[in-house]
């Protein structure tokens, strides 16, 4: 091992020596990822684009986690294309653009993943002022409740509603929900 890196050339020693640290931190932050222990380590980026309190916050792209992703991409690139690249600044033009490539798909993944986290549960207030179908018939003037079907964030829900219409409200027809009743109940007209 010590005939290998004695042997490189100074460009080389320097792709080894980076791609040695990088990789070795990279471990440790993946072990420190997947065990939970990373949660307080001021290594987390802020993926979502908004801070705890609601505002708006950019992307943290200057962070310890982005510049060992860079430093995977750039030495590890170094390494591979040495001996297909022979020219020392197209070699290293190549590399840094790998390490930004790496950048980039850290973000589109963490994206990714973030949105598997998000908050999709069912609110009742959210059907507030949304087209809906009629399942069951709603009775005239109050007289009962039928059943409305309404998608709400891509999945259908079938909520009990009730009317003050004139004239009973058939199946399938569009009706528009007006006001929400106890949490469970809904008021709809006719569209």
């Amino acid at each position: 091992m010590i005939e290998f890196i004695y042997n490189l050339s100074v460009d080389m020693k320097v792709y080894w020596g980076i791609a040695a640290f990088a990789t070795l931190i990279f471990i440790l932050q993946s072990i420190l990822t997947f065990t939970g222990m990373d949660a307080h380590d001021g290594t987390n980026a802020d993926f979502s684009g908004h801070d705890l309190q609601g505002g708006e916050e950019p992307f943290q792209l200057f962070t310890f986690r982005n510049l060992v992703n860079f430093l995977l991409g750039f030495s590890w690139a170094g390494i591979a294309f040495s001996d297909i690249i022979g020219n020392r600044i197209l070699l290293m033009t190549v590399a840094f653009v790998t390490g930004v490539l790496f950048i980039a798909v850290f973000f589109l993944i963490m994206r990714q993943l973030m949105k598997l986290s998000e908050d999709n549960s069912f609110n009742i207030n959210n059907v507030l002022n949304q087209i809906a179908e009629v399942y069951i018939p709603i009775p005239e003037k109050k007289k009962g409740k039928g059943k409305i079907s309404i998608s709400v964030r891509g999945s259908m829900h079938e909520i009990d509603a009730i009317s003050d219409c004139e004239t009973r409200i058939p199946s399938g027809t569009n009706v528009r929900v007006v006001k929400i009743e106890n949490e469970a109940l809904v008021w709809v007209e006719k569209l």
